[in-house]
């Protein structure tokens, strides 16, 4: 192995049962270079970065894994650890009930005896903190610190470790774009004090931003490697060696055949649930009719999470007044039980923490709604559940060996079909996704388009809440502009365009 390489792998297979998810892989990192890592959910990265970490074990894959000049065969995490090897996941491991400082330290504790010293864990953890600009309490809880804090407290974690490889997973999926524009710039600053760090991202932009190489993985195997300033990087060049073929357009054509209005919310009041006397949505006023697919713009804060929640069964807020019409007829919905028999459906933007039952199976994640209809006596009817389920693995096309297996098993993208199918299931008439192609790849998001496409033509109604505003644009048949808690606007049709969203929300603030 050359010396100008920290990394090298040869050959990685890996396979789980009958199923091979890495086909004689290749993968060589450069020291000190940010290596991105492209490919559909599913493709084989993260099993990847899992071997290569230790979380894989030496003996479960074939092939030979060289770091830093020597052949490695870790047994474990602690293994690839001890050589500088760190990895932050997309889902967090972090204990929200711990201090920031407990979280940086766990497993690594400042102790002697048995007995940990707090004072010097604490001004440890704030010399960290410092470094990568966190500057809050470091005995302040994690579960009080946003999202994109939270994972800065996870880079902390690595950093602590004396970090000479860090690999991060999808880690601005869950970030607003100013968190995100932080976090690379942060990746650019490991990279000056002489960190490797290999990415995996499906956000194209970023890559510009930060690669210096990038290598596509498909289906398990390795397709090629680019090099900045060497071979042309683009964004259309990505997406065909993703998915293996050209994507034209990124957005299914759709002829709308729009209803009467089908759904309407009406003097909307939400105040927060942590601090009462904080009005978080402001005198709502709006509606959705039958295929029809009304987008929802807005900054981040701008309250379009907090409104779907808010309406859907009432799990988020407090003090919430108005009133809400199915069909022209004032409904009640006072939990989500309600809002399920009144056929509304939500798909979170948190898919793991409020979509997913993730230890579960696919059969059981899309029958749990709508459980009822399978119950016969005291029991319930298994097989046909199993029937419902692969009626709906068949229609929503989810990829899977079965639908007995366990739904963590499978790709965002696939995991996001799962919930959809729930609420398709449940024969649902409104459909509110928030963020419903967060975190998952180009070729994946094209196939949840086609099922919200499939959806309004079928004539239900979808009210889709997104941050990227090329999906508003190339989705949407309307769309109202929140910020602040307020409605603030209303486009339709031509006149959904970036400059005019950005105009009204840029005349609000003047």
């Amino acid at each position: 192995m050359s010396e100008e390489y920290i990394l090298e792998a040869k050959g990685i297979t890996k396979k789980f049962g009958s199923v091979t998810a890495l086909k004689r892989v290749d993968l060589k990192i450069k020291r000190g270079e940010v290596h991105v890592l492209c490919g559909e959910n599913g493709a084989g990265k993260s099993t990847l970065m899992n071997i290569i970490s230790g979380i894989y074990p030496y003996g479960s894959y074939e092939g030979q894994l060289f770091y830093d000049g020597t052949e490695c065969r870790f047994e474990g995490i602690r293994a690839s650890e001890s050589k500088g090897i760190a990895i932050i996941h997309q889902q967090l491991a972090l204990i929200p009930q711990l201090s920031i400082a407990e979280n940086i330290y766990a497993g690594n504790e400042m102790q002697k005896r048995g007995v940990i010293n707090w004072d010097l864990t604490n001004s440890k953890a704030k010399e960290v903190m410092e470094r990568v600009g966190l500057l809050d309490d470091p005995e302040t809880l994690v579960q009080n610190i946003g999202v994109g804090k939270q994972q800065l407290v996870e880079i902390c974690k690595a950093i602590s470790k004396d970090v000479k490889l860090l690999i991060l997973d999808e880690p601005t999926a869950a970030l607003t774009d100013e968190e995100s524009d932080k976090l690379l710039n942060l990746i650019k600053v490991f990279q000056a004090e002489g960190i490797t760090s290999i990415l995996i991202t499906h956000k194209l932009r970023e890559i510009s931003r930060v690669c210096n190489a990038l290598t596509v993985l498909r289906d398990g195997e390795t397709i090629d490697t680019w090099y900045e300033g060497k071979d042309e990087i683009t964004e259309d060049r990505i997406v065909k060696a993703m998915v293996g073929r050209e994507m034209t357009n990124r957005f299914p054509e759709r002829t709308p055949k729009i209803g009467e209005v089908r759904f309407e919310i009406k003097n909307w009041n939400v105040f927060s649930p942590i601090d009462e006397s904080k009005q978080i949505l402001k005198n709502i006023n709006m509606h959705v009719r039958q295929g029809e697919v009304l987008g929802i713009a807005g900054l981040m804060g701008a309250g379009r999470t907090e409104l779907a929640m808010s309406i859907f069964g009432k799990s988020y807020g407090t003090k919430i007044s108005g009133e809400l019409y199915l069909d022209g007829k004032k409904i009640t919905i006072n939990n989500v039980s309600d809002a399920i028999k009144n056929k509304i459906a939500y798909v979170s933007e948190d898919r793991h923490a409020f979509g997913l039952v993730g230890s579960t199976s696919i059969t059981k994640n899309i029958t749990l709604p709508s459980l009822k209809n399978f119950v016969h006596g005291l029991a319930i009817n298994a097989d046909e559940e199993t029937v419902a389920a692969n009626k709906c693995k068949d229609m929503i096309h989810i990829k899977c060996r079965d639908v007995d297996q366990a739904v963590s098993n499978l790709s965002g993208g696939n995991q996001q079909k799962v919930i959809i199918s729930k609420w398709v299931l449940c024969d649902s008439d409104i459909l509110i996704l928030d963020e419903p192609t967060r975190g998952i790849d180009v070729g994946a998001k094209y196939e949840i388009y086609e099922i919200i496409n499939e959806l309004v033509a079928s004539g239900k109604s979808v009210i889709m809440i997104s941050s990227d505003m090329p999906e508003i644009l190339g989705m949407c048949d309307r769309m109202y502009v929140l910020n602040e808690g307020e409605v603030i606007g209303e486009l339709e049709g031509d006149e959904i365009t970036q400059v005019n969203t950005m105009k009204i929300i840029m005349s609000r603030g003047a």
